[in-house]
C-alpha cells in the first residue's frame, strides 16, 4: 500500500469524523450533555458523544477499502469481528454516556468484547513464547481489558485522549507501512488516527464536544488489539507506545486501592490531574503528553531496526525514565 493510499486514507476520515460531528451536534445538545462533577475539569455543561463520529468515520473508510480494494485486507473475516466488537463496545458507551450503567455490567460486557476478539486472532499468535499458550491468552484477556478501562479513566480533560491517540495510531499506521504490522491493522490505524484528527479541533481547549464512553470503549479495544498484533514480533515496541497512559492509570488505581478507595468513584487523582489542580494550563499538559508520546514512538521505532536485546532494553529503560519523569513533574507541579 503507497503512502499516497495511506494519507487519502487519513484525509477521509477525518473529513468523515469532522462532517459527521457537524451533524450530530445539535442532537448531542439535546440529549447527551456531560455535567460536571467531582472528577470533572469543565465547569459548564457540554456534549458528549463525540466518539460516534470517531467510530462512525472510522468505520466508513474500512467498509469503503472493502468496497473498493478488498485485496488490502489480509484476513477480513477476522477484522470483521474486531470491527464488530468495536461498535459494540460504543454502544455500551453510547447507553453509559446518556444513562449511566454499573460498573460490572460495563465490566461484564467489556469482557465478552475482549473474549471474543481474543477468538479472532491468530491462533499461533504468540506474544511471549515460553508461557503456556492458555496462560498468555489470560493474560491478554486482562492486558486488553484494563487497556479499554484506562483509555476510559485517562479521558479527563479536553484534547488528552487526541495528545495519546493521534501519535500512537500514526506510529502504529508508519510501523505496518515498514511491515511490522499486518496490513489489516495498518489500514485500521490510519483510519483511527484520522478519525481523531477530525475530532480534534472540536475537543480544542475549552472543548465545545467530548469523546464520551462511545468513543474511549472502542478507541480501548482497538489500540490494544494492534498492540497485541505489534507485540507479535515487537514486544518492546508495544509496551513503549502506550506507557505514559498505562503507568498513569496504573499507579493511580494502585494508590487508591491502598488507601482504601472506592475505585469505581470519580475522583481526580490521575498525575495529569493534580498537575490541572497545581495551576499548570490544559494546553501545557496536552503538549507535554504529545511531545512524551512523540518521544516513545521514536524510541519503539529504534527498537524495529535492530534485533539485539540490550537496544530494546535500553529503548525501554528510556521511555519508562522519560514517563516518571513526567508523572514526577505533574504531581509537583505548580502554576
Amino acid at each position: 500500500m503507497t503512502g499516497y493510499a495511506l494519507a487519502s486514507l487519513l484525509v477521509a476520515a477525518a473529513l468523515l469524523s469532522a462532517a459527521l460531528i457537524r451533524l450530530l451536534h445539535p442532537v448531542l445538545v439535546r440529549y447527551a450533555l456531560a455535567r460536571p462533577n467531582a472528577r470533572s475539569s469543565h465547569r459548564t455543561p457540554t456534549p458528549q458523544g463525540g466518539g460516534i463520529a470517531v467510530i462512525g468515520a472510522m468505520t466508513l473508510v474500512l467498509a469503503g477499502v472493502a468496497l473498493f480494494a478488498p485485496a488490502l485486507y489480509g484476513e477480513p473475516t477476522r477484522l470483521a469481528i474486531v470491527i464488530a466488537c468495536a461498535i459494540a463496545l460504543a454502544i455500551v458507551g453510547a447507553v453509559d454516556d446518556i444513562r449511566p450503567l454499573d460498573a460490572m455490567p460495563r465490566l461484564v460486557l467489556q469482557g465478552v468484547a475482549v473474549l471474543i476478539v481474543l477468538t479472532a486472532l491468530p491462533p499461533d499468535l504468540r506474544v511471549v513464547d515460553v508461557l503456556p499458550w492458555w496462560l498468555e491468552r489470560a493474560l491478554l484477556f486482562v492486558g486488553l481489558l484494563w487497556i479499554i478501562n484506562l483509555v476510559n479513566f485517562m479521558d479527563g480533560i479536553d484534547w488528552i485522549t487526541v495528545a495519546e491517540v493521534v501519535p500512537v495510531t500514526a506510529a502504529l499506521a508508519l510501523f505496518g507501512y515498514w511491515d511490522a504490522l499486518p496490513r489489516d491493522g495498518m489500514i485500521v490505524a490510519i483510519a483511527l488516527c484520522g478519525a481523531m484528527i477530525g475530532f480534534a479541533p472540536f475537543n480544542r481547549p475549552v472543548a465545545r464536544l467530548f469523546l464520551g464512553d462511545v468513543g474511549s470503549l472502542p478507541i480501548g479495544l482497538l489500540l490494544g488489539w494492534l498492540l497485541v498484533l505489534l507485540a507479535r514480533d515487537h514486544l518492546a515496541a508495544a509496551v513503549l507506545l502506550p506507557l505514559y497512559y498505562a503507568a498513569d492509570a496504573t499507579i493511580t488505581l494502585a494508590r487508591r486501592a491502598l488507601k482504601g478507595e472506592r475505585l469505581t468513584q470519580a475522583h481526580r487523582s490521575h498525575f495529569y490531574q493534580r498537575a490541572l489542580d497545581g495551576g499548570v494550563g490544559v494546553m501545557a499538559i496536552v503538549s507535554r503528553v504529545f511531545w512524551l508520546n512523540i518521544a516513545l514512538a521514536l524510541l519503539a521505532a529504534a527498537t524495529l531496526v535492530s534485533t539485539q536485546l540490550m537496544l530494546h532494553i535500553g529503548a525501554v529503560v528510556i521511555g519508562g525514565a522519560l514517563v516518571g519523569m513526567t508523572l514526577w513533574r505533574f504531581e509537583h507541579a505548580k502554576a
